[in-house]
């Protein structure tokens, strides 16, 4: 990987860590890797998220008009709360690429990149002479991570997509929601969070291939399809082998039981997960039914599923008999799996989370201390963190085009003048 200046971390960010016994700061794990990222909502700019979560010098090259994420969702004093994340840890610059001037600067900025992230619709880049060939004859080790709704080749390349297609398609949707109900749609970006972290995953993938194949990089094609199709279970196996297709259970499992939503006395909801029969017996007798423990059929998760009424509804009248700390603390002894159902006021002050810093506090020039999700994984000799939220439209144009390709402040004001920049 090419070698780049990276900002210092301080230690508050590290997760799980006050600053007492906070690690020295490390670069992570991901340090000296350089990102482009040219993509726009979602998948994509997660991916590019998530490097730099991790050490990864990503430059956010945005239209002089702006990333439409920077106006999507709650906004605060006219800054986007949701950009204030998903550009976290990215510097940001502008750059009109449907420009010949544009397409030049890229390619400029290719040369010393190690990753370049995109989500045009096929055949766009290589409209404005910044296809895989072009780019990769001017840095023949770039990986180039491609992202779209169905792929850059079959009969639905075409289409324009969100993930919101990918959720309807892959089967989720038909799987979600109540047995009479109509299909269900998650609230959020779902898809592009599942392609977000497989982005990532494929990213660091090619850059181990590249440096054990003479720094040969490549293109990962990925849609948003085909990511959240590879974690939705066995469906399409159990279809060719058995014929059988999954409907919609609410809440329920056609795996095991009792696995459901139940209602505490005053009136909050809690999780109940059974999958290993040692579980749903503890529950069982938990709730004061040792006889259905005994049963011939109990031991099989199958059958279990399919008495999922029977065990429901004595979990149910046992749970609404007593108040949320009781319900707790009883399944606590008994060694049984359950967990409230939070709303964000209350995931935030739980003592688990707040113990791990998994929501954690960042300074932001805009709003001042904000909070947000820390970086999701625990990597203890080379943790991640969170060196700044996501930045103002073009903040670093003068500091990278200047101090990286030596445009001089005539140039850029040119550039600035007519659009480009």
């Amino acid at each position: 990987m090419t070698a780049h200046p990276s900002d210092s971390y301080s230690t508050h960010d590290h997760p799980g860590t006050s600053a007492a016994d906070s690690p020295p700061p490390t670069r992570g794990p991901l340090h000296g890797l350089r990102v482009l990222d040219i993509s726009t909502v979602y998948a994509a700019p997660i991916t590019a998220m998530l490097l730099g979560d991790f050490g990864a010098d990503v430059i956010k090259i945005e239209h002089p008009s702006g990333d439409p994420a920077r106006s999507h969702g709650a906004r605060k004093d006219g800054h986007g709360l949701w950009w204030k994340v998903i550009a976290r840890n990215k510097k940001c610059i502008t750059l009109d690429l449907s420009t010949d001037e544009g397409q030049q600067i890229l390619r400029d900025l290719v040369i010393d990149a190690d990753v370049l992230v995109e989500n045009f619709r096929p055949g766009v880049l290589e409209k404005w002479g910044l296809g895989p060939d072009r780019l990769h004859a001017v840095n023949p080790g770039l990986v180039l991570l491609r992202v779209t709704g169905f792929g850059q080749s079959g009969p639905y390349a075409e289409r324009r997509a969100f993930g919101t297609l990918a959720e309807a398609m892959s089967g989720f949707a038909h799987q979600t929601g109540t047995e009479d109900g109509p299909p269900t749609l998650p609230p959020f970006g779902l898809a592009d969070g599942v392609a977000g972290l497989a982005g990532a995953f494929g990213v660091v993938t090619a850059l181990l291939h590249r440096n054990g194949s003479a720094g040969r990089g490549q293109v990962i094609d990925m849609s948003l399809l085909e990511p959240l199709l590879g974690i939705l279970g066995p469906g399409p196996t159990a279809y060719d082998q058995l014929g059988t297709i999954a409907g919609r259970n609410g809440n329920r499992s056609p795996n095991n039981a009792p696995r459901n939503t139940y209602l505490t006395k005053d009136g909050r909801w809690v999780a109940v997960s059974a999958s290993a029969t040692s579980v749903a017996a503890r529950v069982m007798r938990l709730v004061g039914r040792p006889d259905i423990v005994e049963q011939s059929w109990f031991d099989s998760a199958g059958e279990r599923s399919r008495n999922g009424e029977l065990l429901d509804d004595a979990v149910a009248k046992w749970i609404a008999d007593r108040p949320l700390h009781e319900v707790t603390a009883e399944f606590e002894r008994a060694g049984a799996a359950l967990a409230p159902i939070y709303d964000v006021a209350q995931l935030m002050s739980d003592p688990q989370v707040l113990a791990r810093d998994c929501i954690t506090t960042v300074d932001d020039e805009d709003l001042g201390p904000i909070k947000m999700q820390n970086v999701m994984l625990r990597m203890l000799g080379t943790p991640g963190a969170i060196k700044f939220p996501g930045r103002r439209l073009g903040q670093d144009n003068q500091e990278f085009y200047r101090d990286t390709l030596g445009i001089d402040q005539e140039r850029m004001t040119e550039l600035t003048e007519k659009g480009v920049l």
